[in-house]
């Protein structure tokens, strides 16, 4: 009889724990949509916009590291072409690319890091396949950074070669990666991204048109040189040949002095 009661317990217990887990999810997805209870409807809402916390913090980091500080870091490389090598302002400027490249690289960690921890992945949509192949390409530009050959060496131009390429590929897909990323959000929270996308987009235009103005810098610079210059010696010019017309005057009346001696 006891072994028969233990036998019925068990068979009751294991029914609801079996059971319990299908019936809660059932429930909760029942007050999901329909919103009958109050209580759990709270708890749906606390649920959800702490997903959305989530997600905007995701795409703030990924913001800062793709969107900023890569871009920055660029830029400032750029900025060094101009300095002459082994000077002060060359160096600051290559501390400053790495230490920009740095925190892209360690932004873009956390928030892959946070991507894999907090949402699920699929990879079913085009935002995380190109995130997956981003940040494999952001370890890869990083590695081959720190291995960079010193100047004068043959290995320099093929690295050269390799990491502006890739360079220029993780700036465009992370760029890319943003817009789809605003879609993504758009479509999971219902919220408007029109804001945020034209912010973006002005300024990537506004980057464009810094790296645009860096390659004729240096030209610009050049052109008032020149402008200055011929100026200065157009005016230093001008004033031998006033000199000379001023002193041609006595020359000729000293010839015709002569030319009287001579026939007189």
């Amino acid at each position: 009889m006891d072994i028969s009661c233990k036998l019925v317990y068990f068979v009751m217990v294991s029914f609801y724990v079996s059971v319990l887990p299908f019936i809660d999810c059932t429930a909760f997805e029942e007050v999901n949509q329909f919103g009958s209870h109050k209580s759990t409807n709270n708890k749906v809402y606390k649920v959800n916009h702490q997903k959305t916390s989530d997600i905007a913090v995701h795409g703030l980091l990924l913001w800062a590291s793709m969107g900023f500080f890569m871009p920055l870091g660029i830029l400032t490389i750029r900025g060094s072409n101009n300095a002459e090598p082994g000077s002060r302002r060359s160096r600051v400027l290559f501390y400053l690319h790495v230490a920009f490249q740095m925190l892209a690289v360690l932004l873009a960690t956390v928030g892959a890091a946070m991507s894999l921890k907090k949402f699920e992945n699929s990879f079913d949509n085009n935002h995380q396949r190109l995130g997956l192949a981003l940040y494999g390409a952001i370890l890869a530009q990083a590695f081959i950074g720190f291995f960079r050959p010193h100047r004068g060496k043959k290995e320099r131009s093929y690295w050269y070669l390799v990491h502006w390429i890739l360079g220029t590929i993780v700036s465009l897909v992370g760029i890319i990666n943003i817009y789809t990323g605003l879609k993504a959000y758009h479509k999971r929270t219902l919220k408007s991204t029109t804001f945020w996308t034209i912010l973006f987009t002005l300024e990537v235009s506004f980057i464009g048109l810094i790296y645009l103005f860096q390659d004729k810098m240096e030209y610009m610079k050049k052109q008032g040189v020149i402008v200055g210059s011929e100026s200065t010696v157009s005016s230093y010019q001008d004033i031998p040949q006033r000199q000379n017309q001023k002193e041609l005057l006595p020359i000729a009346c000293g010839k015709r002095n002569a030319l009287s001696n001579l026939f007189d």
